[in-house]
């Protein structure tokens, strides 16, 4: 399952990305894991977007660095911004 913000003023208001793995945990019972590919790899393949989703070899590089002590913080905490940096095709970005 593909999961994204959408943020479509008229039907989905919705910014943060972290509140949409928030949900996909609480409401569609995913797992933080299957939330977190979710909003990667699944999120690109819905895309058309095959050189992503996956930090691999040969794969673009863009990827937040959190601040968190486990990938499931991701999806309990929302109102929250741990996100530390941002890398977009291999270059930081400012926050």
């Amino acid at each position: 399952m593909a999961l994204a913000s959408d943020h479509n003023p008229g039907s989905s208001p919705g910014l943060s990305l972290l509140l949409m793995l928030n949900m996909a945990c609480t409401l569609f019972r995913l797992t933080p894991e299957e939330a977190l590919q979710g909003v990667t790899v699944h999120a690109a393949r819905a895309l058309g977007l095959t050189d992503r989703g996956q930090l691999a070899a040969g794969q673009r590089a863009d990827f937040c660095v959190w601040d968190v002590a486990h990938p499931n913080e991701l999806a309990y905490w929302f109102g929250r911004n741990p996100c530390r940096r941002v890398i977009v095709g291999a270059q930081e970005r400012e926050l």
